[in-house]
């Protein structure tokens, strides 16, 4: 099964628990899950305040900048990754250094 784990954190984008997030980094996760075939591709996201969030309303598009939803949850970046089972993307997720300064979504991937 195919899973992407959404990097949160419930913090501001300049800093998660304190930290610089660039200084956090995945600590060997992703190069570990690279080896071990499971890595499907990973990266960063820029912060929120750059997003634009895009809404098709009558045939018309709307803009707006920023996030979808107010709120102060932010992704911060996301990996996928091939799975035996949900069982198997916790036990990854836990594994991962971000689980432990902000939280990580799992949600499985929609697969013909």
């Amino acid at each position: 099964m195919r899973y992407v784990l959404m990097l949160c954190s419930d913090v501001s984008d300049e800093t998660v628990a304190g930290q610089d997030p660039d200084m956090v980094g995945c600590g060997g996760w992703t190069e570990e899950m690279e080896r071990r075939g499971i890595l499907r591709g990973a990266t960063g996201l820029r912060p929120s305040s750059d997003a634009t969030t895009l809404r098709v309303r009558r045939e018309e598009v709307l803009l707006t900048d920023g996030p979808f939803a107010e709120t102060k949850d932010q992704i911060g970046g996301f990996s996928v990754i091939d799975c035996a089972d949900l069982d198997e993307a916790i036990e990854l997720a836990a594994a991962h250094p971000w689980a432990r300064v902000g939280q990580i979504e799992i949600r499985p991937v929609w697969q013909p």
